[in-house]
Parts: C-alpha cells; structure tokens; sequence
C-alpha cells in the first residue's frame, strides 16, 4: 500500500531519532529546564531574529492552539478564522470547548483570510450599538500553509498584520506545515518575516520531521507573561521535556528543517507534474506538500485498493477532489509508483 495520506504517518527523521538514542539515559530537570530545551530555543530566537520570545515546546498542535486562546483571549473573545481554518473544522471544537467562539470568515485562493474583509468585521463590530452583547473578535488566526495547502505572499501577511496592529489584537500564525512553507520556490516569506509580522505562532514538528510536539514562538515576551502553569494545566507539558527540546535542538542543527521542508515540496513537485502530464486537474493551484486532485469516482474506488489518501471533497454527481500529501521523507519510488498506477 503506497501513503500519501498525512504528513505525520512515519515517526522521526533519523537525525532525531539517533539524538533521542544518543541521550537516552542522560538524567536532566524536566518540564523543559533542561540543556536541550534552552539549546533549542537560543536556535529558535537566533532563527527568527528575535533574541527575546518566549519559546516553549508544547506536546502537539491542537494543545498549542486550545492553549493560546485560552491563555490570550479574555472570557468574553473569540478568535478570527478562515471557514476552513484548523481550529474550526478539524479540532473536535477545542478551541470552544475554552469557553472561546470562532468567528470564522470566508477563505480566499486556498482557504486565505482578506485583510479587508477582516478590517470590515472588526470595523462593523466597533460600530455596532449593541456590541457588548455581541462575541468580541480578540484574535485573528491563520495557518500558513493553509488547510488547502496554499501560501500567504509576504504583502499579504503585511496587510494581515497592520489590520490586527491598527485594532490592537494578536495576529496568530499555526505552523504546523511551517517547514514546507518555507521551502517551496513559490513564497516570499521567511521566518523572520512571520516573526517581526505576527505576535504569536508555532513552528511545526510532528508533521515536519519530529516524533511529535510543536515549538511556541511569542516574540514579544511582554505580550502573554509566563504560560508555564497555563500550559501544564491545559495538558500541553510533557513532564520529560527534553525530549521536545531536543528534536527541535536538532532539527534547527545545520539547516535540517529546511531541507525536511524541501524534500516534502520536491516530490510534491514531481506527482503535479506527472498528474498534469496524465491530463489530471486540481482543486486549488498546487503550492506545498499538498495536492488536491479531481478525479472520477470510479476512479478514486479503484485506487483505494493501493493507495492510501483523504477523500476530501465532492465536485458534482461524478468527481471529487482527493487528497495526496508528500512529506520529509517521501521517495520518489513512491512517486513513479503512485503515477504508474494512475
């Protein structure tokens, strides 16, 4: 069976993985008060060109996501989101479950939040005479890439960033893919452009090389205060947190995240070129590590005998759209395999 279902399906990049083995029985302080964790985080800061954030190593995207809106947002807020935004269609409501609304707007050229249309929320909500009964927007989120894999242009993140500095609210960016954002030859952001434009984001691992956890980034420290207790008391902190700081101690270790992210976008390369070389269409422009590709349902049965993938939308009465995700260690094998079948 050949899987381009998830980015998070094998375990750890081998680089990781031998460190894990290496300091194995090595004996530190826990919750993060170890050599590694503060290794790792001097990586992280000297990366983002922000020698002041907090970074804090969290256990997984859903807990840093539940766990930012619950420590930033006062009881009476909600958070901005594109319709098809993470935290609003495919997190068993957790953010909710805070006690937090999604305001979820529309999403644009692959699941996109316009600044306009964002600036007119909030610029209504102000102007409404009843708005105190009204959820107030605290926070605009966006994932970069999207849920549909496409990418924010540097102008567009600006534009994003001033709207949320013009209302004072936080600008959260979820990096879960952050690593195949980065690499693909089609952005103009890097990760010192999301530090110095949002006030909070994740730097993504367990779809990105890690065996699992996620990397908080807050570069102004002044901003949320200490989350330790907030974090732990979410279920966010794991009790041996070395091993979080030392998968990102690694994987920020002589460009290993960046080249994780690049062999995610170049066999993504290879499958959209194959597939459009066989007459196939997309879904959306193809622009990361995932690929949405309309076929016939006849079709999408048959290959589901030997591949594995995500059923992800209907077009009309005879296609949908399915979804093909390359990842760090895919093989181009497995490319040639997959394109064969087809």
């Amino acid at each position: 069976m050949l899987n381009f279902e998830c980015d998070y399906m094998k375990g750890a990049c081998p680089a990781v993985l031998q460190r894990l083995i290496e300091t194995n029985m090595d004996e530190t302080l826990g919750y993060g008060a170890d050599p590694y964790c503060q290794s790792a985080t001097e990586r992280i800061r000297e990366a983002c060109s922000c020698p002041d954030a907090r970074v804090y190593f969290l256990t997984g995207g859903t807990q840093v996501n539940a766990t930012v809106m619950y420590a930033v947002l006062r009881h009476c807020q909600g958070v901005i989101s594109p319709v098809t935004g993470h935290i609003n269609h495919h997190e068993s409501g957790a953010v909710e479950a805070t006690g937090h609304k999604v305001i979820a707007l529309p999403g644009h050229d692959g699941g996109k939040l316009n600044a306009k249309e964002v600036r007119d929320y909030l610029k209504a909500y102000r102007a409404d005479e009843n708005y105190a009964h009204i959820v107030e927007p605290g926070m605009v989120y966006i994932t970069h890439p999207t849920e549909l894999g496409a990418l924010y242009t540097l102008n567009e993140l600006k534009e994003l960033s001033a709207v949320c500095r013009e209302y004072r609210i936080p600008l959260y960016l979820d990096g879960a893919r952050l690593a195949y954002a980065l690499a693909s030859d089609k952005t103009d952001i890097t990760l010192k452009d999301i530090a110095s434009l949002c006030d909070i984001f994740y730097i993504g691992g367990a779809k990105c090389g890690a065996l699992f956890g996620e990397a908080l980034v807050i570069p102004d420290p002044g901003l949320t205060g200490e989350l330790f207790s907030i974090i732990k008391q979410r279920g966010a902190m794991l009790a041996k947190g070395r091993l979080l700081g030392l998968q990102f101690d690694t994987l920020f270790t002589d460009g290993l995240y960046e080249r994780n992210g690049r062999n995610a976008i170049g066999t993504a390369e290879m499958l959209a070129d194959g597939l459009k070389a066989k007459g196939y269409s997309f879904l959306i422009p193809p622009q990361t590590n995932q690929l949405f590709v309309i076929m016939d349902n006849a079709g999408i049965g048959q290959l589901r005998k030997e591949v594995s993938f995500s059923l992800w939308e209907h077009v009309d009465a005879d296609r949908s759209a399915i979804r093909l995700v390359t990842d760090w260690a895919t093989p181009k094998a497995d490319i040639e395999a997959l394109l064969t079948l087809l």
